[in-house]
């Protein structure tokens, strides 16, 4: 190709070919930007004088590595992957990782020196990592010297071992990250005692028995996301934030979607706020006889339930007192790293493909989660797995990890257009839905705001957001951890802190928060249960019985059907 034919695109990807050959190129090539050509795409490149620094820096480790020769380099065993002694006591191995590790570090300099629109530059550090963790010597039998070890030690039955556990996993169509024998949905996982009082295409909903004599008069509805199932906040007795939530004296509901079918191919966001979150807040009212319930939103749970309190808003409707909402976003402005995957070429794809109808598959989504931290959540299964034919230990979050549920098309291609392209839910009377024109300014009520601190899916600064949004009484709360291990702390196990500020204060941005708030030791779940309290209302006798009357009878016990559907 002539330079005049190049784009700046095409330049870049030739310049780290030029020195680390065809994959990585092809890793950046497999990234290019939609519609990216000579005229298209945006100037790209590495600044002449910061190429020049890391390829002397560069020759000067290699030279020092070269010079070491066979002597065993141990500077990779500060990395998990090569910290076994097996690694250091082969030199070969040894030398394989340390080469491997610098050609790492040099590949991430060149990544972060090439000047691009910030979009642009996180697709390339994405394309980088990605294939870095790729081809890692510790993935493949011929380098990793800590399976080779096993597999002279144990005759070679770890290799065979590794062979069964992957024509299993390529029976169940993922890579095990547990022991999926062990665990069995309202067995050992989902077993807080309830029942399913209701139903409809979309969800059942769950009534918990209350675990006190008396009970806040307001009931207490979740929402979890429906791109997963909804034991989450359900797992073992001592994690579960549902039964934490019923110890408190809460009459409990939880939505429990369906995993979509191809007899649900044509449902839409719509659909799941007006016979999804509107129906369950309305239900779960008649059945408690309460003007008012409290509500609580997770992840894409909270999206929905931001959404829904909109629609009833532009229907002078208040049926929820609160809002919790969970790791959850109302302003897209700031994705995270799930905004490499965002532009306009992929989502109209999305729109081409199943718009009008089809489903997003489980499996997909699956992936494309675990390959946000390919070294712990797929690498590190794979070496496991195959190449020490290991059986990953029990672990209750993995099993629901790997419990993957389909998405509507249609409800999947305009979330991505209106949440994450064009952030049209935090603009007030830009969308339309259920009917309304719909403003989150409206939603004035008190809500409770909690984000993770290291969350990669729900960016901190992007929860927080929604302090600017929602005008009512606000608490905000940033616990440690990331996405999911952040909101599954219970108390009991006196891990981790939060940082709540007692103020009352929300300045933007969110570090200004932070500069005045304080750090506490153990879980946020105590700080939420207070607030929640005074939004409850009196303490009433429970109920002896689940549902209400003969309108809403026991379908049967929870955790119900509908957590059973395999994707």
């Amino acid at each position: 190709m002539s330079s005049s034919s190049e784009s700046p695109w095409d330049k870049t990807t030739q310049q780290f070919k030029q020195i680390f050959g065809d994959g990585l190129a092809k890793a950046l090539q497999s990234l290019q930007p939609a519609g990216a050509g000579a005229e298209a795409a945006a100037p790209l490149r590495i600044p002449a004088d910061k190429l020049q620094e890391i390829q002397k820096e560069y020759l000067a480790e290699a030279s020092k590595l070269w010079s070491q020769g066979l002597q065993a380099p141990t500077s990779a065993a500060s990395d998990r992957r090569f910290s076994n002694q097996a690694w250091a006591s082969n030199p070969v191995a040894a030398f394989s990782a340390a080469s491997y590790l610098l050609n790492a570090r040099t590949l991430m300099s060149l990544a972060e020196a090439v000047e691009a629109d910030a979009k642009t530059s996180a697709r390339i550090r994405f394309a980088v990592e990605q294939w870095l963790a790729a081809s890692a010597p510790s993935n493949y039998l011929a380098f990793n010297a800590e399976a080779q070890k096993k597999a002279i030690e144990t005759k070679g039955e770890s290799i065979a071992k590794g062979i069964q556990n992957m024509l299993n996993d390529l029976r169940q169509g993922h890579v095990s990250m547990t022991d999926e024998s062990l665990f069995e949905v309202g067995k050992n996982v989902a077993t807080t005692e309830g029942a399913v009082v209701f139903e409809n295409e979309l969800f059942q909903l769950i009534e918990y028995k209350p675990l006190t004599g008396k009970v806040y008069e307001r009931p207490f509805l979740f929402v979890p996301p429906c791109i997963n199932k909804f034991y989450i906040l359900d797992l073992q007795p001592e994690n579960s934030f549902v039964r934490y939530a019923v110890a408190q004296g809460h009459r409990t509901f939880v939505v429990s979607w369906r995993n979509p079918d191809k007899s649900m191919a044509q449902k839409t966001w719509d659909d799941y706020v007006e016979n999804g979150v509107i129906e369950a807040i309305s239900v779960v009212q008649q059945i408690s006889g309460a003007e008012q319930i409290n509500a609580l939103g997770f992840c894409v749970g909270g999206t929905l339930l931001g959404t829904a309190l909109a629609v009833l808003a532009a229907r002078d409707r208040e049926p929820v007192a609160s809002a919790t909402f969970l790791t959850a976003m109302l302003d897209f402005t700031d994705t995270g790293i799930l905004d490499v995957f965002i532009d306009e070429h992929s989502v109209k794809f999305r729109e081409m493909e199943m718009g009008k109808g089809g489903l997003l598959k489980g499996q997909v989504l699956a992936s494309t989660f675990s390959f946000l931290r390919p070294n712990d959540l797929v690498w590190n299964y794979v070496v496991g797995n195959y190449l020490k034919g290991e059986t990953p230990p029990p672990f209750d979050l993995l099993y629901w990890n790997s419990d993957s549920t389909n998405l509507p098309g249609p409800f999947f291609a305009w979330y991505l257009r209106n949440m994450y392209l064009e952030n049209n839910l935090a603009q007030p009377g830009k969308l339309t839905v259920c009917g309304e024109k719909i403003d989150l300014g409206l939603v004035d009520l008190p809500v409770y705001i909690y984000g993770s601190r290291e969350d990669h899916i729900v960016p901190i600064h992007s929860a927080y957001a929604s302090t600017q949004i929602l005008p009512g009484e606000k608490r905000f709360v940033m616990g440690a951890s990331g996405h999911i291990a952040g909101v599954i702390n219970p108390p009991s196990k006196n891990k981790r802190s939060y940082w709540t500020r007692d103020d009352g204060q929300m300045p933007a941005p969110m570090n200004e928060w932070l500069a005045g708030a304080q750090e506490r030791p153990g879980s946020w779940w105590t700080d939420w249960a207070e607030w929640l309290k005074g939004h409850a209302g009196k303490q009433i006798t429970a109920p002896k019985t689940y549902g209400k009357g003969s309108k809403f009878q026991v379908i049967e016990a929870a955790p119900g059907r509908y957590v059973q559907q395999k994707a």
